[in-house]
């Protein structure tokens, strides 16, 4: 078996003395897409930024193809592509202004602000400045930024949010298509039909510990369910977080 090409092991996070992630880890291969899903304050989005960099660990590790943040921030970065929950766009800039800056800051020419403006459907949106947009419409600028120099990892926190119902089934489309051509892909989300959708892998999180890990078909399965609500308010009505974790398979995790 070929080594993982995401590595996260026993990651610990506590914020104004109370704990927020418990002992997660996860190991992903590249061209792998993974879901984490969860209610609110269940710590996903934490997960995302202990992973991008933003945030570090209080305890546990991470490695991105073998690199670790504290020994290598600059070559650790470069293989991160990040798409945050929200995010406040310079006044007055449009679209392609907005996608040139980040281009060029990543050293890369406007022609690839283009063609990722081209992918999302904004390339004709002329000079209206992005403050303007509505909410998938700038969801779907910052899924962009993400992808302008097609990097190995992809990391997104509730990245459909505000989507309509066609550029959901798009955002599926391009998750799948860019994890055929080898990019390994994280991402957080509330709507579990889009990780059911999109995914070959979900993780359900409760109260920052991994409470069930599987395929959509394996947690249904180990749920006894084919609905997801059902299977959403059976985890997160009564889930104890301090109980083992279910895998996919009835074995006991930490």
């Amino acid at each position: 078996m070929s080594e993982a090409f995401v590595t996260i092991d026993g990651i610990g996070k506590t914020i104004k003395k109370q704990p927020v992630i418990k002992d997660f880890s996860l190991s992903m291969n590249k061209g792998q897409i993974v879901a984490l899903c969860g209610g609110n304050g269940a710590g996903k989005s934490t997960v995302l930024r202990m992973v991008a960099g933003i945030m570090q660990p209080d305890c546990g590790s991470i490695r991105i193809g073998g690199l670790a943040w504290r020994q290598d921030r600059i070559r650790y970065a470069e293989q991160i592509g990040y798409m945050p929950d929200d995010y406040r766009f310079s006044s007055g800039m449009t679209a392609m202004e907005t996608m040139t800056f980040w281009a060029k800051l990543k050293g890369l020419s406007k022609q690839s602000a283009i063609e990722r403006l081209q992918q999302v459907g904004l390339q004709e949106t002329g000079s209206k400045p992005v403050t303007s947009f509505s909410k998938g419409m700038r969801q779907r600028v910052l899924y962009a930024q993400a992808q302008l120099a097609r990097p190995p990892l992809l990391l997104m926190d509730e990245p459909t949010n505000g989507l309509d119902p066609y550029w959901m089934d798009e955002f599926v489309r391009l998750v799948r298509q860019a994890a055929g051509q080898g990019q390994t892909v994280l991402f957080s989300t509330h709507q579990l039909q889009i990780a059911a959708s999109a995914a070959d892998r979900i993780v359900f999180l409760n109260e920052g510990a991994v409470a069930l890990d599987g395929t959509a078909e394996e947690i249904r399965e180990q749920l006894g369910t084919s609905e997801w609500m059902p299977a959403f308010s059976s985890l997160y009505s009564g889930a104890d977080a301090s109980a083992p974790v279910r895998s996919a398979t009835g074995a006991k995790g930490g």
